[in-house]
């Protein structure tokens, strides 16, 4: 592990983070368009230009829809991409997103999570990145702005890897994590091209050279098509293991690791598991403590990958759990539950020994998610572990 890291330590926001982890990475192309709750990563990254400090060429486009089409165009033709994006604007993009994905374009971006149309209301929920699970992009959630300007470092050796060529998603809780401000580490410029040189090492990638033979956007039925899909969910699966190696070099360099597709705290001996994703795990980690110290043997499982989905690690870690408690922060219509807890049902499907699963819907329209209301879960957790009665999916704020 690094111990020579003499970065600048600021007070940032969480959209100030995934700016200047754009900013360190280099990008070629940056095309944005503001929308709340993301706007900020726009104008800093505007003013980082503005100031001769990032090197690239700006797109102020009309629309989301542009901005992805543009980075699209510019990742074909062999550039380094950024966009970042929110809500309403996921969904204007959502034809583009799933042409990047398709195209394989090894794209990187921001998706600051704000509930999506229907109803309208401007506040956190994940249910934006939710709708483009079956994209075909990568999906990362994280917790802190240190972990965000982290991963979107990461992200451009996970999507330019040449086993993996696949556009990454970075995404974090809007209003909680984008405008809340932390102590973090500012990592120097060579560190981060250090960390990213492997790349130039690799096989150069198929790009779009005006007069050449190679073409993109191209049509294609029957077995090309199925082989296209076919080696995608591939490189899909391969992110996985990538994730974990992309870390451990992460780590050798700046000394800090996120423990890949899954991060575990205090499972060892645990009898029952809370499982969260994104800002409120460290909510969650003192719910945890506390009733630790009431004697409740539980653990917490914080989802870092969404997708691909880490299907394996997830049944591992929670294979001989008494009772696990899911925290969604969005809505699986028609489901009544969940996403992350359809997931997670999904993946202990094959276990031998069934699992008790319980499911908290919360947090959506910026309502906080509690110490109090995780407590709370927890006790009915361990009431299920104890064979009691209890709901399959709970609207906790509502109950």
């Amino acid at each position: 592990m690094s111990t020579e890291i003499k970065g600048e330590r600021r007070v940032l926001t969480g959209n100030a983070a995934a700016a200047y982890g754009a900013l360190l990475s280099r990008p070629d192309v940056v095309a944005l368009y503001p929308i709340t709750p993301q706007t900020e990563v726009v104008e800093m990254l505007s003013q980082f230009h503005a100031n001769g400090m990032l090197d690239a060429e700006m797109m102020q486009v009309e629309g989301e829809n542009s901005a992805m089409s543009a980075i699209i165009a510019a990742s074909v033709a062999g550039g380094r991409v950024f966009t970042a994006t929110s809500s309403w604007g996921l969904a204007f993009m959502y034809d583009a997103v799933l042409m990047a994905a398709g195209m394989r374009v090894p794209a990187v971006m921001v998706n600051v999570n704000r509930e999506t149309p229907g109803i309208y209301s401007v506040s956190c929920s994940r249910q934006d990145i939710m709708s483009v699970r079956d994209a075909g992009w990568i999906q990362i959630e994280v917790e802190t702005t240190q972990e965000v300007l982290d991963t979107v470092v990461m992200a451009y050796r996970l999507a330019e890897d040449s086993e993996i060529l696949l556009p990454v998603m970075v995404s974090y809780d809007g209003y909680y994590l984008s405008f809340m401000s932390e102590d973090m580490e500012i990592p120097p410029q060579e560190y981060v091209d250090r960390f990213l040189a492997p790349l130039k090492d690799q096989p150069e990638r198929l790009k779009l050279v005006p007069g050449g033979p190679l073409g993109f956007h191209a049509h294609a039925l029957f077995e090309d098509f199925m082989e296209y899909r076919y080696k995608h969910c591939a490189a899909l699966e391969r992110a996985k293991d990538k994730l974990v190696q992309v870390e451990q070099e992460f780590e050798d360099i700046f000394g800090r690791n996120y423990h890949g597709a899954v991060e575990e705290y205090r499972c060892e001996d645990a009898d029952i598991v809370l499982m969260t994703m994104g800002s409120s795990t460290g909510t969650a980690r003192v719910a945890v403590d506390k009733k630790r110290e009431q004697g409740i043997k539980v653990g917490l499982v914080k989802l870092r990958m969404l997708r691909p989905f880490p299907k394996e690690i997830v049944a591992s870690v929670l294979k001989g759990k008494k009772a696990v408690g899911v925290i969604d922060r969005s809505v699986c219509f028609g489901w009544n539950c969940g996403h992350v807890y359809m997931e997670t049902k999904s993946a202990l499907y094959d276990l031998d020994e069934k699992v008790k699963l319980v499911n908290y819907i919360t947090g959506i329209a910026s309502l906080d998610i509690t110490i109090d209301h995780l407590e709370r879960a927890i006790d009915e957790v361990y009431a299920a572990s104890q064979g009691k009665e209890y709901k399959d999916v709970s609207w906790l704020p509502l109950e």
